[in-house]
């Protein structure tokens, strides 16, 4: 590995343990497939949303960034029509080139993603061709970075490396990944984990036109500024919340279709005010709820992304704050069972070591389950992960970086 040294120092803070990861997965692939093949190495970040809580599914802005915790692959050409990939911890997935269909059995399984990615590229008039790979991954499951965008990113520059020369930009990977996950997952969601997962760096992403969506990216060093960026995984499931993700995009939706439009990005904010009286009664109280949060939270983005700009944290943190008040109360994305509500308790908490340190705090992603982010003042930090990690397990408080590039194929020094 050490002809990759520039590429590993430029990717990770600690490039030697890169460079040994790296190792033990050439050697794993060997095990489970041979020596002497072709391979090139591919790394996919995780991705942290910082502002823009379920706007990307209206066509709204976001803020988001690249984490520096990545699914690493070891790829391998094969004459084969087939993908085969095997990663740490799960069993094989095998997908036959031959038939893309989506298969409603595959649900819930990273074949699914591999398929639609397989049948994205096909659809978008690229080369596809067959493929072993091993993957090792830090973003796991569950953790709220968006472990199937990383995937979905990883699987889309296996096969623009080596069947369509790198050719693919990250924008297109990342829309083919939303494919898959929207055609052949069934969740209806944005683009917001993809792109940022394949563009990489801080970025603020506007949908309005998802087909040409415009990509800016925020220039600020949060580190410098005295805080750290933190998400604590409050280790509870994801399972069986499909049902309550769509049904934000299902209320949001119903308010746009009264209004005669498809997204609430196309509805004007001022007759929506206006017809809060007969919405209740056409599509009910909790999505007029849900899009006023989108008003709010979509003016939002572009506020913090001007306050970032002008290195004004302390008007970013109120911002952040902001929005987690809006996303308890109107978007309702915290809790989906009375008596399990460890997002509530994340937040509470949070709150509770970070208010009078001028810290800020929210839910990250999709909510309902999973992960809350903290901006965390560096003379609290340790106090703070020791709170968190007390009632939610060792290691549940991690303090990310953000990473400068998305997906990508290391290069050779």
């Amino acid at each position: 590995m050490n002809e990759y040294g520039e590429a590993l120092a430029y990717l990770y803070a600690d490039a030697e343990a890169a460079k040994i990861r790296y190792s033990n997965a050439v050697k794993e692939f060997e095990r489970r497939f041979g020596t002497g093949r072709e391979i090139i190495f591919v790394s996919a970040p995780g991705r942290t949303e910082i502002g823009g809580n379920h706007t990307d599914h209206q066509r709204g802005s976001v803020l988001a960034a690249a984490v520096d915790l990545d699914m690493i692959c070891v790829v391998s050409p094969k004459d084969e029509p087939e993908i085969r990939i095997e990663s740490e911890g799960y069993r094989p997935e095998i997908i036959d080139l031959k038939d893309l269909s989506p298969r409603p059995d595959e649900y819930g399984r990273a074949s699914a993603l591999i398929r639609g990615v397989a049948a994205g590229f096909r659809r978008g008039g690229y080369e596809i061709g067959g493929l072993d790979a091993y993957t090792v991954s830090l973003v796991k499951g569950g953790s709220g970075l968006s472990s199937s965008a990383a995937f979905e990113v990883a699987t889309g520059n296996m096969l623009s490396h080596l069947y369509n020369g790198g050719a693919v930009t990250p924008e297109r990977i990342a829309m083919i990944g939303q494919y898959a996950e929207n055609e052949y997952v069934g969740k209806p969601s944005g683009l917001m984990d993809q792109m940022a997962s394949s563009v990489g760096g801080f970025v603020r992403m506007d949908f309005a036109d998802p087909d040409n969506p415009v990509i800016e990216p925020v220039k600020f060093d949060l580190e410098a500024s005295g805080y750290a960026l933190c998400v604590t995984d409050t280790k509870s499931s994801h399972s069986d919340l499909n049902a309550e993700y769509a049904a934000i995009t299902v209320e949001m939706g119903a308010v746009a279709e009264y209004f005669g439009k498809r997204f609430l990005s196309e509805v004007c904010e001022r007759d929506f005010y206006g017809a809060i009286p007969h919405l209740r009664a056409k599509a009910g109280d909790r999505a007029v709820l849900r899009a006023i949060h989108f008003f709010d939270e979509d003016a939002r983005v572009k506020k913090q992304a001007a306050a970032l700009e002008s290195g004004d944290i302390k008007e970013f943190l109120r911002l952040v704050n902001r929005s987690g008040d809006s996303s308890f109360k109107c978007l309702q994305n915290i809790y989906a069972e009375p008596r399990e509500q460890s997002l509530s308790l994340a937040l509470a908490l949070s709150g509770r070591v970070l208010a009078d340190a001028g810290g800020a705090w929210r839910v990250h992603g999709g909510g309902f389950a999973g992960t809350v982010q903290a901006y965390v003042p560096h003379g609290v930090l340790s106090e703070y992960r020791a709170v968190m990690d007390g009632v939610f397990g060792e290691g549940a408080c991690r303090a990310l970086r953000v990473r400068p590039a998305g997906g990508v194929k290391l290069w050779r020094s």
